[in-house]
């Protein structure tokens, strides 16, 4: 450690540089997730359906998992995203808008054996996905 009348220059840049080796620390610094954060800084983003597909669980899970391409309105950006809910993917037809928010695995990235998925549905032309599967509304058409 260095110590001394003019020591404080470079403790001071030595504290800088052990700060930006933390991760999110230099993510919220250089301002990583606006520029690449297909959503950027927000939680959620609208976007219309492209197409409709399935993946492969990853392994030691089997089965097919419902997902659609959607592309953000603000953007223009295509990302994948995760449709919850048994037979949700049915409610959802190709040129709806939709409402995707992040799916909540650590570090931004995907959850459990959905490989690749990091945004799930939440709404579709307006309407909360889950009251939609429940039955307790009906989707609005566009």
């Amino acid at each position: 450690m260095p110590n001394g009348e003019f020591a404080a220059r470079k403790l001071v840049k030595q504290r800088k540089h052990q700060r930006l080796l933390k991760k999110w620390l230099k993510r919220k610094k250089l301002k990583l997730k606006q520029k690449y954060d297909p959503m950027g800084t927000v939680p959620r983003a609208k976007g219309l359906v492209l197409q409709k597909f399935a993946v492969e669980q990853k392994q030691p899970h089997s089965g097919q998992i419902k997902c659609v391409r959607v592309q953000l309105i603000k953007n223009g950006k295509v990302v994948g995203a995760f449709v919850p809910g048994d037979g949700a993917v049915n409610y959802i037809d190709e040129h709806d808008e939709v409402t995707i928010e992040g799916l909540g695995g650590s570090q931004r990235g995907q959850m459990g054996c959905i490989p690749g998925m990091k945004y799930k549905v939440v709404e579709v032309n307006g309407a909360n996905m889950v009251q939609i599967i429940k039955g307790k509304k009906e989707k609005p058409k566009r």
